[in-house]
């Protein structure tokens, strides 16, 4: 079955079945990337919990069990409980942006998006030390510069993709804005 992309002159009820087509797959990719960061962190911790540091690309990447309170390098780490806040409106504002996709790279976009901010929101209700207030599993070192997990790489490279169909002028529908 060939699928189309949406474009300005398709009929509202062709765009709207656009978006049938669209939402799941946002959702899917969502839900892969809460398994795979959740299932890598449960092997981190399993693996790392005696503090020890595994090379993996010389002194480049490194494997480091960390527990995050905060937010990137961990900032803000007093006040976990308003991380957890932002990441419930996140995932409920993405999921409901992602009704809005006609275009695989906006469903490709906010579907990292969507995993990455999930699995944290995950992370900050369920993990020591308490609801709302867990930690983020963190244990991809990058040279000593920052460590982080799947859920890192998938909201880099959502966020990434993201500017870049902002700056094309790639709507969330799939039309070109012509301005």
């Amino acid at each position: 079955m060939q699928q189309v992309e949406a474009d300005s002159s398709m009929p509202e009820a062709d765009r709207a079945a656009g978006a049938v087509r669209w939402y799941p797959r946002v959702l899917t990719l969502a839900v892969v990337i809460v398994l795979v960061d959740q299932i890598t962190k449960y092997l981190a911790v399993a693996a790392l919990s005696d503090g020890g540091v595994v090379p993996v690309l010389g002194d480049l990447l490194s494997l480091r069990l960390l527990y995050n309170p905060g937010a990137a390098f961990s900032i803000g780490t007093g006040v976990t409980w308003i991380f957890t806040i932002i990441a419930a409106v996140a995932v409920a504002a993405i999921t409901r942006a992602a009704w809005k996709v006609r275009n695989r790279a906006w469903a490709l976009a906010l579907g990292l998006v969507l995993g990455g901010a999930t699995t944290h929101l995950l992370d900050r209700l369920f993990r020591a030390p308490g609801f709302a207030r867990g930690h983020v599993v963190d244990f991809i070192d990058y040279a000593g510069f920052f460590v982080g997990n799947v859920a890192d790489i998938c909201l880099v490279l959502g966020g990434a993709l993201i500017v870049l169909l902002y700056l094309r002028g790639i709507d969330i529908d799939g039309r070109r804005d012509r301005a």
